[in-house]
């Protein structure tokens, strides 16, 4: 069963953030909290962990997109 990423809140005057590079791609196994992407803010660079382990199947977000 796919399992999403979700952003956590970064603070109250932050409302966009960005990806910055992917740590895992499509096809690669992770373990719970193995980081996975780094996102971005004006205020703040913060790695995602992974939530369950797996496969990464898709990332549907490139490198720069808000």
């Amino acid at each position: 069963m796919p399992v999403e990423l979700v952003v956590p809140s970064v603070g109250e005057s932050i409302t966009e953030v960005e990806i910055g590079d992917w740590l895992k791609n499509p096809g690669e196994p992770v373990n719970q909290d193995d980081p996975v992407v780094v996102i971005e803010t004006e205020k703040v660079t913060v790695e995602l962990p992974a939530p369950a382990s797996g496969t990464i199947t898709e990332a549907l977000k490139r490198k720069g997109e808000k």
